[in-house]
């Protein structure tokens, strides 16, 4: 088996693990409020992660916490997980999945606009191609509209905030050390939101037993795309991301009769195909020589 085909395995086993993730927190999201939810699956992994870092060594907590794209971060890392809790507990799964693949394409522009990374007229022609995708699916002001939607949209935002303080943060830091961190706001945001919004809700049997598949299903999600990336070409299995749309659009037909309708499909599929075309750019640019890019 070559690096590259395990690296592929391992993506698509990575999206599997997230949209079952995806799926818990909408079966829980049915017995407790979101942030309360977050705050037992961020909480839970919180630690894990923290615990994992400690047994290899690792620090747990050191000056570079105070850096300021750690910080940003973890902030980031926060919001992202209450907007994306919220969003999977008020929107169809299939929606939510989709409006998350743009996070190639935001974080190609935000590189261009942050960053100064060199984007040409093509791979903008996907960012603003990636995102006539999501007005076709968001359609706001149309018949059809889901305000929730836009709590998605929102979510993928700030995943890609993550991704883009992820590489301005010090290469010295590890990454159970950098996950731990970004996980150590998660129950802070949520504590917060549930004191100004919904309140506590008591805690049943049922809400519980869902919460350690939960935590397993994201460390076996971010294992294995951690695994993916350092095992394969990056240009080779990224493309493999958007196999968690198809796992998303799976559940949510089988155990949650959603019906996406001829837009979303039409804009997932537009959104996938701008992906697709920003990946196939920048594995031309990166091969090509200096002078001909």
């Amino acid at each position: 088996m070559t690096d590259n085909f395990r690296g592929i395995a391992l993506m698509v086993l990575a999206m599997f693990g997230l949209a079952c993730t995806d799926t818990v927190v909408k079966l829980m999201s049915a017995y407790l409020p979101a942030p309360q939810v977050i705050l037992i699956l961020g909480g839970g992994t919180a630690l894990i992660f923290a615990a994992a870092a400690l047994l290899r060594g690792e620090p747990v907590f050191s000056r570079a916490f105070f850096h300021p794209a750690v910080v940003g971060r973890s902030i980031a890392e926060a919001v992202a997980s209450l907007t994306i809790t919220l969003a999977i507990a008020l929107a169809p799964l299939t929606t939510v999945s989709a409006l998350m693949q743009m996070n190639p394409i935001l974080v190609t522009m935000g590189a261009a606009l942050f960053f100064g990374e060199r984007v040409g007229w093509r791979r903008w022609s996907a960012v603003v191609a990636g995102m006539a995708g999501m007005l076709m699916i968001v359609r706001p002001g149309l018949e059809g509209f889901d305000p929730s939607s836009l709590v998605a949209v929102a979510a993928a935002i700030a995943l890609s905030a993550r991704d883009l303080t992820t590489r301005a943060a010090p290469r010295s830091i590890p990454s159970l050390t950098l996950a731990a961190w970004g996980f150590s706001l998660v129950p802070f945001a949520a504590v917060a939101a549930l004191l100004v919004g919904p309140g506590f809700a008591p805690l049943t049997g049922t809400s519980l037993a869902w919460a350690p598949l939960g935590i397993v299903f994201t460390l076996v999600g971010y294992l294995a795309l951690t695994s993916a990336v350092r095992v394969g070409e990056l240009a080779t299995i990224a493309p493999f991301r958007y196999s968690r749309l198809l796992f998303a659009t799976i559940i949510g037909v089988t155990f949650f009769a959603e019906r996406p309708d001829g837009w979303t499909i039409a804009g997932s599929l537009l959104i996938i195909a701008a992906g697709l075309y920003a990946f196939f750019r920048e594995r031309q640019r990166t091969a090509a020589p200096a002078g001909h890019r």
